[in-house]
């Protein structure tokens, strides 16, 4: 629950805003434990996101064929399995695959800022790199990404501009990926949040 403040992103308050609304301006989450939507289609899902956005920016939709030979291409170069994009969304995907769905979604909706919520949870190494590669793809400077994470092993494959440790939701220490090692050497709890050093979370 939201007690005061503002969230503002591009000039908008994203409070004011219904998600629909938060994702034609070009926000995306990615979900720690993404949920399973029976019934529907991961492409068909898909193909109306990629729509609305573009309705919503003034541009034309695509049809059919020329989105699934666009999805068809970035599941390859995800290694993803063909045939789960037309299961339906995450019904019965193991971890490693509902990652790689919502990477592909990221990739293919290419949002002007994602936030991804432990992308790395409870994948094995080969899923890692695969969804980090994923990550980097993204990466540009049109498109900003906030990757939250509990551990600095995906930041051996996807490099940080900046590392900020949150302690009682607010940002306690900010720095380099060296930071990101320090904390795994020693602990969270090296990390002292004091009054001084304290910045508001953003």
């Amino acid at each position: 629950s939201v007690t005061g403040g503002m969230a503002v992103f591009a000039g908008e308050n994203l409070l004011d805003m219904l998600p629909e609304e938060r994702a034609r301006a070009g926000l995306l989450l990615c979900f720690q434990q993404p949920v399973e939507i029976a019934g529907v289609r991961l492409d068909h899902f898909m193909r109306a996101s990629f729509n609305a956005i573009r309705k919503g920016r003034g541009e034309e939709e695509i049809d059919v064929l020329a989105f699934d030979r666009l999805i068809r291409d970035k599941g390859q170069a995800m290694g993803m399995d063909p045939s789960l994009l037309k299961r339906s969304v995450n019904d019965g995907f193991s971890g490693g695959e509902k990652k790689r769905s919502e990477i592909l979604q990221m990739t293919v909706l290419e949002p002007k800022l994602a936030i991804l919520d432990e992308p790395d949870s409870g994948l094995d190494v080969d899923a890692l790199k695969t969804v980090a590669q994923g990550i980097n793809q993204l990466r540009s400077l049109e498109t900003a990404v906030i990757l939250i994470t509990h551990y600095q092993r995906i930041l051996d494959y996807v490099i940080p501009d900046a590392v900020h440790v949150l302690a009682d939701g607010r940002i306690a220490r900010t720095g380099t990926k060296e930071l990101a090692l320090e904390v795994e050497a020693k602990g969270y709890d090296n990390i002292k949040v004091s009054r001084a050093d304290t910045q508001p979370s953003v």
